[in-house]
């Protein structure tokens, strides 16, 4: 009886992974386009994404450039080590999140605002307009926006300072004042990116159904009423799932924008984990300490994204995945 269990047993497993292979094959068939479409895509995070990841063994390395990755001798842990040891890396790590918090905390929320006032918007033409004209500074350099900052903040000649004097105050050199290093970020940050980060929670209102706003106004809800019942909760899971994504960025901070406008005189406020591994890592040709920096913010980013998943999944199952 065991032998004929067994058997059965067997045979059934096959008859499962056939039924499953065969159902894979079938979708892949019903969607070759979509898939098609798909190759694209998945060629560049293959080419970009996993395959520069064999680099990152230089993080337990000496890497030398004439020896290559496989030639230079191991080193172990030495370089995380050291980055623990370094006193500069908890100031470092307590800018870096600082200011990514508030970027988080102050850029999603003008996001949301943005898009719910659109929303309520009825002429078209306004609309869209105010879109076009919100969502433009996104395509704009870093390098652009430091542009404008200094011809508005500057303190000799900028158009802020220009109106302090003419109210007989005192110029203020914002640029270079460690009181106004990180408003300036902020500012600047909700500036560029809130008109392209509000497209995503207006095409997010789309697929709300129509009909509850129908029963809220039976019920006789006004207006902020139907967007506290109604639109904010249907677009809820949309502003998890992005809060999930930028938490696995927290110790990014923003490097482009923090390294152009950062000066020797803010570093005590400005000066973040990515631009020490720039000085370090390319200035200073350590390619090893840039390469285990990177691979431990890597580690953080993953738990962080993890842990808000499964945070999620617990409060009202709208987790990535």
């Amino acid at each position: 009886m065991a032998e004929i269990s067994v058997e059965n047993k067997g045979t059934y497993s096959r008859v499962v992974r056939r039924s499953r292979w065969d159902k894979i094959v079938r979708t892949i068939k019903e969607y070759k386009w979509m898939y098609l479409m798909l190759i694209p895509g998945m060629l560049y995070y293959l080419c970009f994404k996993y395959l520069p990841m064999f680099g990152l063994l230089i993080a337990f390395k000496e890497y030398s450039l004439t020896k290559g990755v496989l030639g230079s001798p191991w080193v172990g842990l030495h370089y995380f080590k050291e980055i623990f040891q370094s006193h500069d890396f908890y100031i470092l790590l307590r800018n870096t999140l600082v200011i990514s918090v508030f970027k988080i905390v102050l850029g999603m929320a003008p996001d949301i605002i943005l898009a719910l006032i659109l929303n309520e918007v009825g002429s078209k033409w306004f609309k869209r307009t105010i879109q076009t004209i919100s969502y433009m500074p996104h395509f704009l350099s870093w390098v652009i926006i430091y542009g404008l900052a200094l011809a508005f903040l500057a303190p000799a000649d900028g158009v802020i300072n220009e109106w302090i004097k003419g109210l007989g105050g005192e110029p203020i050199d914002f640029l270079t004042s460690k009181d106004w290093f990180r408003p300036i970020l902020y500012i600047t940050q909700i500036w560029k990116e809130i008109g392209f980060g509000a497209i995503i929670y207006l095409a997010a209102l789309t697929s709300i159904d129509p009909t509850l706003y129908e029963a809220a106004i039976v019920d006789g809800a006004g207006r902020w009423r139907r967007i506290w019942h109604v639109t904010l909760p249907g677009i809820r899971s949309v502003i998890i799932l992005l809060l999930i994504i930028r938490l696995g960025s927290i110790l990014d901070a923003g490097f482009g924008q923090v390294y152009i406008f950062l000066n020797a005189r803010v570093y005590e406020v400005g000066d973040i984990i990515d631009t020490w591994v720039f000085r370090r890592g390319l200035e200073e040709m350590q390619f090893s300490f840039a390469a285990a920096v990177g691979l431990f913010k890597s580690f953080i980013g993953l738990i962080l994204v993890v842990g808000a998943n499964k945070l999620a999944k617990k409060m009202d199952d709208s987790g990535i995945w």
